[in-house]
Parts: C-alpha cells; structure tokens; sequence
C-alpha cells in the first residue's frame, strides 16, 4: 500500500474520531492491561481542564490491526516483555509516519524489552531525550524541568524520550516517571494528591500536543 494512500485512510478516519484514544493490547506476556483506572481518568482530566472532548470510554486495539488509524493517540504501558510481529512492526510504521502518535509508559520492567522493540519499528532513528523546551511540557501546563518523578522505581531521574521525524514528535516513552500510576484512582496506589495531580497535568498536555497542534 502506497504511504500517500496510508495518510489519506488516516486523515479520513481522524476526521470521524478526532476525539478518540486507544490503548494498545501486545503480546509478549507483559501486563499491557495494568492501570485500568489510568486512561478513563485521564481523559476526564483533560476534557475538564485542557479543552479536548474525548470519548471517556478508551478503546482496545492490537498493533497489527488496521483500526489504529482511527485513532491520533494510542497509549501502552505495562510492567514486562513485548513483542511485536513483524505484521505489528510494519503497521505501527505506517500508522506514526501517516501521522498517528504513541505513548510508552514503562510501568518498571518494561525498558529492556521495549528499547528493541522501538528499534525494529525505526531501525535508522534512535530514541532522543526530549528538551524541556519542547511545547509539550509547556501547555497548558508549564513543566519547565520537564516530565515530573510520580513513582520511585530505581530512583533515576524521570527522562522523556522520543521519536521524531520529519520534525514531528510521533512517540514518546516515559521512563522513570510512571504517569500512568498517577493516573490511577487514589486508592490504588494511595498517592498524594500534588503527585496525582502533576501526572494529570503531564497527560493533559500530551493529549493537549497531539489534538491541538
């Protein structure tokens, strides 16, 4: 399928569901089902507080399918292996090169598996940290040291890390932060409130970055 063809099938789908996002289901034995609280959450945030109207019901869709398209935003975290087809591989290509957009959340033990991974999608593109310049730390929401420390882990500083191409952020992994927990209802995790709170806002902007810009 020719790429000019890719990015009209998805302009048109994100013309019907602009207002849409996804998690995404792997394979690999990882929890790619952790955090259920995490996304409805989210996006009830961001409506209130970031001007976006997303359906508060996130779907499920699989890395090969063609349903991704029809979503800007997927969203995968989890605490173990992934693996992806070389069928999800192409897929997920075509899907962030036509203009779609992937969230990694490593959810601690997901960072060894996940790096060969991304490797195989963009073999000649290596991860980036991204600056804390980049506009989406900066709204609606300022970050100015960038994306903030929710849980501990290995107690390494949270770093932001990217995939750009053609001058487009199209994939971010956050490591060391673990937004998605923030995420979560209060009582799953037992966070303070001023945490959960910075996860939030950290979200809102990302979905603010990617319907708004």
């Amino acid at each position: 399928m020719k790429k000019g063809f890719l990015i009209l099938c998805f302009l048109g789908s994100i013309s019907t569901n602009a207002q849409e996002i996804a998690l995404l289901k792997y394979s690999g034995g990882g929890d790619w089902y952790a955090n259920p609280t995490s996304l409805p959450n989210l996006i009830r945030y961001s409506n209130q507080n970031a001007n976006t109207q997303i359906n508060p019901k996130p779907a499920t869709v699989e890395p090969s399918s063609p349903d991704i398209f029809s979503y800007p935003f997927l969203h995968m975290t989890g605490h173990g292996n992934v693996v992806f087809s070389d069928a999800d591989i192409a897929n997920l290509r075509n899907y962030l090169t036509s203009g779609g957009f992937l969230h990694i959340d490593d959810n601690y033990g997901m960072d060894e598996y996940i790096r060969k991974q991304i490797k195989k999608i963009f073999p000649n593109n290596n991860l980036v940290e991204i600056p804390a310049s980049h506009p989406i730390f900066q709204k609606p929401f300022s970050f100015p040291d960038g994306i903030p420390k929710i849980h501990e882990h290995d107690g390494k500083r949270p770093q932001a890390f990217g995939i750009f191409y053609e001058n487009r952020l199209i994939l971010l992994y956050s490591f060391e932060s673990d937004l998605g927990d923030g995420w979560e209802d209060e009582e799953v995790h037992n966070d303070p409130l001023e945490v959960r709170l910075k996860a939030l806002k950290m979200g809102a902007n990302i979905l603010n970055y990617i319907f708004n810009n």
